[in-house]
């Protein structure tokens, strides 16, 4: 949330990356912990991919994250892998981490459907 100039730098660095590529050949990694900033962040960047870090272990939800970021095609990949590798830190690992994943692709599946991305 660094201001530079009249603006926010992500804003700045989002304008100007932007025009480095297309939607073709250019993606974003965008944190998924201030979902309120994917209305901005569309904004600037409305066609383009994101890589969606930060949901789970770090604060970020699956659900602001399909609201505020997902457009008409999907354009999100949401990686949870935190909370799937540390889901347990007992032998029941595998079984734990299979169980979280499942969890965060059923879920996910649940905003795809509602939003017809399937």
């Amino acid at each position: 949330m660094q201001k530079s100039g009249d603006e926010l730098l992500y804003e700045k660095v989002l304008k100007t990356v932007s025009r480095w590529g297309t939607t073709e050949n250019l993606m974003f990694v965008i944190g998924a912990t201030q979902a309120d900033e994917f209305k901005k962040i569309r904004a600037l960047t409305p066609d383009h991919f994101y890589l969606v870090p930060g949901v789970g272990a770090q604060g970020g939800n699956l659900k602001d994250i399909s609201e505020k970021a997902m457009t008409k095609d999907g354009g999100i990949l949401v990686n949870v892998s935190r909370a799937v590798i540390y889901a347990s830190d007992k032998e029941d690992f595998a079984l734990a981490a299979a169980t979280a994943a499942k969890n965060y692709q059923m879920e996910m599946n649940k905003y795809c459907l509602n939003n017809n991305h399937f």
